[in-house]
């Protein structure tokens, strides 16, 4: 992944790009007419890790938690998150920068978590393409966990299940709260609007629109697993960033 992401510091964030690629299926392709997705802004992210602990919060007492913590304040803490946040440093001095890398469940279009799950607990929902797990159906197997290329599924030792980001689908699915409110709990915490999130596959949406103007990037394309969320690339440090302080503008 240090590889992808010293490509993505490498493209510049100004230059148009191409419409999605979600967007264009292949010839033959079943592609959901919707895919509900994240695009997360590198150039923004200040590591924060407000949508860590937003996810945290929501996911512990919702359809999907509880969320167990061993040894939370020990030497060697522990527990289980649908999303986290990895720091790198890029560069060298006196060019260098802080990267913060948001990382959950991509909501692949061709999951590779799904086929491998035995029991059907796995699955990608019809209507709108996010990946969920049916914890009445787990058996705890993790043959999901090593199916997936990115890390993205987890074992909740508690509850004895493979568990995962779910997009806050219970927020997303409940029409008694606002419109605006109807997200997952991590964009609508994000305090440098660093999280967006819709319809992939729609052209006229905030995140279509975002990733066609930026040159979002989907994480490790080379897998095959086609990823819904996508990056938005940050700019690196060159020639005409040299005001800028050591550490970077993470």
């Amino acid at each position: 992944m240090i590889s992808w992401l010293k490509g993505m510091l490498q493209s510049n964030a100004l230059t148009p790009a191409p419409a999605p690629a979600a967007a264009q299926p292949l010839p033959g392709d079943k592609t959901l007419a919707r895919q509900l997705a994240l695009v997360i802004d590198l150039n923004v992210c200040v590591g924060c890790h407000a949508c860590v602990t937003s996810c945290k919060e929501w996911n512990d007492g919702g359809a999907a938690g509880p969320l167990s913590d061993q040894n939370a304040r020990g030497a060697n803490p522990s527990g289980t998150f649908f999303n986290r946040v990895q720091t790198y440093e890029a560069g060298s001095f006196p060019l260098t920068e802080t990267i913060h890398f948001p990382k959950s469940c991509l909501h692949c279009e061709d999951p590779p978590c799904v086929p491998v799950c035995p029991t059907g607990a796995s699955y990608k929902r019809a209507e709108d393409g996010i990946v969920l797990v049916d914890a009445d159906k787990c058996i705890g197997c993790k043959y999901c966990a090593w199916a997936c290329p990115y890390g993205a599924r987890e074992m909740d030792p508690s509850a004895k299940v493979m568990t995962k980001c779910t997009l806050c689908a219970d927020r997303i699915d409940d029409v008694r709260l606002p419109v605006a409110e109807r997200q997952p709990a991590c964009v609508l915490a994000c305090p440098t609007n660093a999280r967006l999130f819709g319809d992939v596959h729609d052209p006229d949406s905030l995140v279509s629109r975002a990733i066609a103007e930026r040159g979002g990037q989907p994480l490790m394309p080379e897998w095959g697993t086609r990823p819904a969320n996508r990056y938005l690339p940050r700019r690196g440090l060159g020639p005409d960033d040299g005001d800028a302080a050591p550490g970077g503008r993470g």
